[in-house]
């Protein structure tokens, strides 16, 4: 995570020297710095240290908007974090001609709220078992349903905005917003993919079955529960 720490800083540098190049390269950077900036978040999220200030599941009974507030106050800090990387981005690039990494950063907040919503209103693939053993209090959060309400609507919008894309790539006036255009379009594509898996019979665990059959990988993930749950 320390050194996850140097190259976001290292990243944000970046992305205010490369939002003045409007070239093709210029764009790849940007692009690749976002990402960079994210999966900062990411780890952050998943190592637990920016989770929320609620370190338990909900209990059974509960539901309706309080159900709600407590799924908020799990991911509170890291949806603070992820709004304050955003206005450091939108700092960095502001009346710059290079907005790469400002789309980029946008296009994978809003389909990973997307995505958090629709586990939480229910869908049929949860994908609980890629939580590591500190974050499993989040699966109570998670409801398996056929369908939501939200589920067709952010699709639906999502493959609409990458078609649009596509469209400004093939009429780019020059090389640096067609790659820029090329590299959104690609990675929004890519998230309403990842939305499909959510309903589609075809549970996304097994693409990764490979990382749950080493025998010491699941030796490693028993030992880290018996833990958290002997922990007080």
């Amino acid at each position: 995570m320390s050194a996850a720490t140097v190259g976001l800083f290292a990243a944000g540098y970046v992305i205010r020297w490369s939002a003045f190049d409007v070239s093709i390269k210029g764009a790849y950077i940007s692009f690749t710095c976002a990402i960079l900036v994210w999966g900062w978040l990411e780890m952050s999220f998943l190592m637990g240290f920016i989770t929320g200030p609620r370190k338990r599941g909900c209990p059974e009974r509960c539901s309706g908007w309080r159900h709600f507030l407590h799924a908020t106050q799990a991911i509170i800090y890291n949806e603070l974090a992820t709004a304050i990387g955003a206005a450091a981005i939108f700092a960095a690039t502001y009346r710059a001609p290079d907005k790469v990494a400002l789309w980029t950063y946008a296009l994978l907040w809003g389909m990973r709220l997307s995505a958090k919503l629709n586990l939480f209103l229910g869908v049929p693939n949860l994908g609980e078992k890629f939580l590591p053993p500190h974050l499993q209090y989040l699966k109570t959060f998670f409801r398996k349903r056929p369908m939501n309400f939200l589920f067709p609507v952010s699709v639906t919008v999502s493959t609409l905005v990458t078609a649009r894309l596509i469209q400004l790539y093939a009429s780019a006036a020059d090389d640096f917003h067609a790659t820029g255009y090329a590299l959104l379009s690609s990675l929004l594509a890519l998230a309403v993919i990842e939305h499909w898996f959510m309903v589609l019979p075809l549970p996304s665990e097994r693409l990764w079955m490979w990382a749950f059959k080493s025998d010491r990988g699941a030796r490693c993930a028993a030992a880290l529960e018996r833990l958290t749950v002997k922990a007080p």
